[in-house]
């Protein structure tokens, strides 16, 4: 849509033009039997056809291009390209020509010109050409101004301005999700789903961390020395698919041991997306800063550190807990261990472990053993603060597979 600012002739003419690439011819063949009235004809005109392929008439797709027969969609994170041209239309020579083009957003007015220099003059036919990019970053309505200034041979100044307003569509509809692993670990299930009306190439999809973690991509399987994509060699998305990508994010060694420094809502990171569409075009998203609310362990978090995966029925194992402080002040520690139905603990049951500073941590190695088979869950574990008195109580820690090495019978 373009609005003119006054209803007077000007000596110059404006015309805009957005600059996208052209699409591939399609037809509709139309076919029948040998034994039809129309017998061959059909399949005559279609070999006749120069914008059918050879060979393959009945294909919708061809093989010429079509240029585009209207403004089109654009959507966010594509690069917005536009043609600008000032004509003389006029039988004089213009003068002081300062062609400017901003475009207008629901947010800010940027400034789009090439160059915010006056033309001296502009002969008769002749024409002033800027060809201007932008990449779209915000959604919603969109207005490009462009204005023309210039002086006439009798020194009167004039100004027009026309205006094109266009809408920036969501091409992108992208779902997160946080799992909390039992240690440090965060894994992030990003869902992507293609909400335009063409299918993409899915060029890169990443997760870019804060400095307070480390990331690996869990988006390929392992083949030979290579890792082949989950999705297969093409990554295409069509309309209104979708698709889930998984990535593993582990607090760096200098975070990890202060249990306190990753507590509340914490930054995880902007997911980076890049895509092609029809003949290549190119369009790029990223997410704002993705927000995690941390698990709450409240004064003291009690993790097992080292422990096996199966072990005999009735025989001692080993297991190292560790016992982090997560509160403000320091605690005196005292561990009791308390028997179960299937676990009994071996040791001394309240020993003192000492002082635990603020944000500290230690670890303590305990040994059990199971008299019932099957899956058992690790309980009975007490710790105790003798400064506050308070006591606190660990059921279900982990668990483990109890066999019997007289028999074939597992969990």
């Amino acid at each position: 849509m373009d609005v003119n600012q006054t209803k007077q002739e000007h000596l110059l003419a404006l015309k805009v033009m957005r600059l996208t690439k052209p699409t591939l011819f399609t037809n509709l063949p139309v076919t029948c039997e040998e034994r039809d009235l129309p017998g061959d004809l059909f399949g005559q005109l279609m070999r006749q056809d120069p914008s059918t392929i050879k060979g393959a008439e009945t294909l919708m797709l061809g093989e010429m291009l079509t240029l585009p027969q209207n403004f089109g969609n654009i959507f966010l994170g594509e690069t917005f390209s536009s043609y600008i041209s000032v004509h003389n239309d006029s039988t004089q020579i213009v003068k002081e020509i300062l062609v400017k083009a901003d475009l207008q957003t629901s947010s800010q007015r940027l400034n789009l010109s090439t160059s915010n220099s006056a033309v001296a003059e502009l002969k008769p036919e002749c024409c002033i050409d800027d060809v201007i990019h932008h990449e779209v970053k915000e959604i919603g309505t969109h207005i490009l101004v462009c204005a023309v200034s210039y002086t006439t041979q009798l020194g009167e100044k004039l100004y027009f301005r026309k205006f094109f307003k266009f809408q920036v569509l969501k091409p992108l509809d992208v779902k997160t999700k946080f799992y909390n692993a039992e240690t440090d670990e965060v894994f992030l299930e990003a869902q992507i789903q293609n909400i335009t009306t063409s299918p993409m190439f899915m060029e890169k999809v990443s997760l870019e961390p804060t400095i307070m973690y480390n990331v690996t991509e869990l988006n390929t399987v392992a083949s030979g020395d290579d890792g082949e994509s989950t999705f297969g060699k093409m990554s295409y998305l069509q309309p209104m698919d979708t698709r889930q990508y998984l990535y593993c994010l582990k607090p760096k060694a200098e975070y990890a041991e202060k249990a306190g420094v990753i507590k509340g809502v914490t930054m995880i990171g902007k997911l980076d997306i890049v895509w092609r569409t029809n003949l290549g075009e190119k369009g790029r998203l990223q997410t704002s800063q993705l927000q995690r609310m941390a698990p709450g362990y409240g004064d003291i978090r009690l993790s097992l550190e080292i422990i096996p995966d199966t072990v005999n029925l009735e025989e001692p194992f080993d297991i190292v807990c560790k016992i982090t402080n997560c509160s403000e002040r320091t605690m005196d520690l005292v561990v009791e261990m308390c028997n179960t139905r299937s676990i009994h603990w071996c040791g001394i049951s309240g020993r003192q472990l000492g002082k635990l500073s603020p944000g500290g941590s230690l670890l303590v190695p305990l040994t059990i053993f199971s008299s019932v088979q099957g899956l058992q869950s690790i309980s009975g574990l007490r710790l105790t603060d003798t400064f506050l008195k308070r006591t606190y109580e660990y059921d279900d820690i982990a668990q483990v597979c109890v066999i019997c090495p007289y028999t074939s019978n597992e969990c």
